[in-house]
Parts: structure tokens; sequence; C-alpha cells
């Protein structure tokens, strides 16, 4: 069985030559008969409004007169040639010949007669018998344009369409061209803001790396250091004064209350501090935190007076502490330690370095921003045109295989377009 050859063009421009090699001995004709009829009709309509003109100009010589008698009825062809002038004027020949050019324009032809068919049936008898030879005149160049519009119809709906599936591929491979040169055009400015973008991310990778180095070395290491170990220390010192969180709460309750204890505002600022920043506490204290021991004394005497109605578990748990603190200098050690992260912190957070270094983050921080917003600026851009570019893809591959198809249904014959 023999395989029926397919005819292959790697160009749009290829086959549009070769289908106009094809088809120019058929297409051509009817296209040349085409434009005559087209051409034929236009002086037809012209010729048409010429006389319409005139029906215009009579009528309004006649109104000038004022003459009565016939007045009225000049009136009448006024508004009516003026109406059949309007018409005319939307009638525009098209430059382009093709099928569907040429249908769309005998169908407007179509309705302009319809509606002036109807005006005329019911106008002119009005206007009788005045205007007789105008009238005639132009009835006579009506008339003949219908003719020809007739002509001009049965030679699109009998003979142009046998022609309108090769016409129409000739017509989608010029289209195909335009699409082609479009995405050319996408893919270079696709091509232009990738070229834009990828330096930006060079810097950014650049700044981020920048940054990195400053955050993990020099003083803000040291610093995150720091506060890491003070954090330790704060969750250790939380856990040393943990059963004092209930009675140190109700002291304060009690001061503020006018509940007597004997607890000044400087002590009731410490227990506060106690209960929210434990480490700053210890360490801002004089070394053997005396205001604590102070604080944990007059504990102890509501405690034993029964003041704050501790639950007796917590009122031992609380006891057992204060007499850690009080006598056996539990905390000592952990204050020495917290006064020298202390220290260091505030050496460190006070060192010229460490405010050079948060100049130079800041600044590479503002500028990463800013290349930041500029990428995704460019990243939509490139979106936007990728897809374009994508979207025109697909167009051109779907016109192509509509294109196979209409060469087929018209030549009988095989192509395909790569």
């Amino acid at each position: 069985m023999l395989t029926e050859a397919v005819a292959q063009f790697t160009s749009s421009d290829d086959a549009k030559r070769w289908l106009e090699n094809q088809t120019n001995a058929t297409l051509a004709p009817v296209q040349t008969q085409a434009k005559k009829l087209r051409d034929d009709m236009n002086l037809a309509l012209q010729l048409v409004t010429e006389v319409s003109k005139q029906l215009f100009d009579i009528s309004n010589k006649e109104i000038e007169r004022q003459n009565m008698k016939v007045y009225n009825r000049a009136r009448a062809l006024n508004k009516l040639s003026r109406i059949f002038l309007d018409r005319l004027k939307k009638l525009s020949p098209p430059e382009q010949i093709s099928y569907d050019t040429m249908t769309r324009y005998t169908q407007e032809i179509q309705r302009v007669f319809h509606v002036t068919d109807i005006d005329l049936k019911n106008w002119f008898p009005r206007i009788s018998p005045f205007f007789i030879m105008d009238r005639r005149k132009f009835l006579a160049v009506y008339e003949k344009a219908k003719q020809i519009h007739n002509t001009l119809n049965d030679y699109i709906r009998k003979e142009y369409v046998k022609t309108k599936t090769l016409e129409e591929a000739i017509l989608q491979l010029n289209e195909l061209q335009g699409i082609e040169k479009q995405l050319l055009s996408l893919q270079d400015d696709r091509d232009k803001i990738r070229d834009e973008r990828v330096p930006l991310e060079q810097e950014i990778s650049e700044l981020e790396q920048k940054i990195a180095k400053l955050r993990n070395s020099g003083p803000i290491d040291k610093l995150n250091t720091v506060n890491i170990e003070i954090e330790n220390l704060s969750n250790e010192l939380r856990n040393d004064l943990r059963h004092l969180q209930k009675p140190f709460i109700k002291m304060q309750s009690l001061a503020t209350s006018g509940g007597g204890g004997g607890i000044t505002p400087d002590e009731l600022v410490k227990i506060n501090q106690y209960l929210d920043a434990p480490f700053d506490a210890l360490a801002q204290e004089q070394q053997g935190y005396p205001m604590l021991k102070e604080i944990l004394e007059k504990l102890e005497g509501m405690m034993t007076k029964d003041t704050l109605r501790l639950k007796p578990d917590k009122a031992r748990k609380a006891e057992q502490s204060i007499n850690e603190f009080l006598h056996k200098g539990l905390l000592d050690n952990l204050q020495v330690r917290c006064k020298e992260m202390a220290s260091t912190r505030d050496h460190v957070q006070m060192s010229p370095d460490l405010e050079e270094t948060n100049r130079n983050l800041a600044q590479y921080q503002e500028q990463l921003n800013q290349l930041r917003t500029r990428k995704t600026s460019v990243e939509i851009h490139e979106t936007v045109k990728t897809n374009s570019y994508q979207e025109t893809v697909d167009k051109v591959s779907g016109l192509k295989r509509v294109i196979e198809k209409n060469v087929y249904a018209a030549l009988d014959k095989k192509v395909q377009i790569i």
C-alpha cells in the first residue's frame, strides 16, 4: 500500500510560496472578477449618491420658493433624500478582496437596499405627482445598482465560495507570518528581561553573603553568643525562683492595695523585675543581692504570720527556697555569671565595631530590599512575557494545523508546516 506523500515546509514563507504557485491559476481569476464587480458596485452606488444629492438640491429649491402647493411634498423629498445620503455614506467598499470582505460588503448593501425599498414604497406615492422626472431618474439609477448588486451577490455565493477554503489558507498563512514576527519579538523581549534579572540575582546573592558574614562573625556573632548564654542563665534563674512566683505576686498585691508588709516602692519595682526579667534583676544588684535578701526576709515574716495565705505545699516550697537564698548562698555563683554576661553584653553593645557593623548591615539591607523590589518587578514582567510567548506558540501551532487541513480540503494534498 502506497503512502501519500506529504509536502513539508520548515517556514511559513516556503509554505506560502508553494501554495501561491499551486493556486494562482485558480484563485487569481476569481479575485480579479470579484474586484471588477466590486468596482462596478462602487460606481453604481456613487451614481445613486449623485441622484440622491440632486433630489436633495431640487427639494431645497422648492422649499425656498414657499410654493404651498409643492411645499409639503418638497419637505418630504428633502428628508427622504437626506436619509438616502446618510445610508450611502456608511457603505465602504473593501480594499482587500477576499470572500469574507466581499460577503460582508454585499450584506451591508442588501440591508441598505431593503430599508430603501420600504421608504420608496411608502413615500414616493405621497410625493406624486410632483418631481416625476427626478424620481424616475433616481429609480432608474437605483434599479441598475440593485441589478449590479444581484450580479455581485450571485457571483460570490456561486463562484467565489468554491475557492473560499483555498483563500482562507492563504490569508491564514499571512496571519501566521505576522504572528511568527510577534513571537520573535516576544522572545527577544523575554531574553532582554532575563538578561536584566540575572545580574540582579547575582547582586542579591552577593549582598546576602555579606549580610550573613557580618551576622555570623565579629561583634554581632559575639553578641548573639552572649544573648544565648543570657537566655540560658535567665531560664536557670527562673527555675530557681519558680517557687517564689506566687508569693511575689501576692506581695505585690498586698503592697499596692495597702495591705502592709513594709514593702518600699523600690522593692516593689525589684519584685516586678524578678518576675519579668530575673537576669537583669540579679545582674544589676550589688554583690550578694542585698535587695533580694531584704525582700525575702520580709516575705519570710509575712509567711510566718500567714499574711499571704498560701497553700501549705506552696508555702513549704517557698520557705525552702528562701532558706537556700538567704542562708546557703544558692544564687551567689549564678549572680557572678550573670554579672559577667551583662558586662560582656554591655561592652559589645557599646563597642565601635558593633556600631560600624550595624551601619553596614542597615546599608546592605536597604540595598537588598531595593534589589528585591526591582527583581520582583522584573519577574512579574518576565512572567507576563513568558505567558504571552507560550500563548503565541500555541496559537502558531494551532494555526499551522488549521492551514494544513484547509490546504488538504481545497487541493486534496497533504502538507506539514514544521
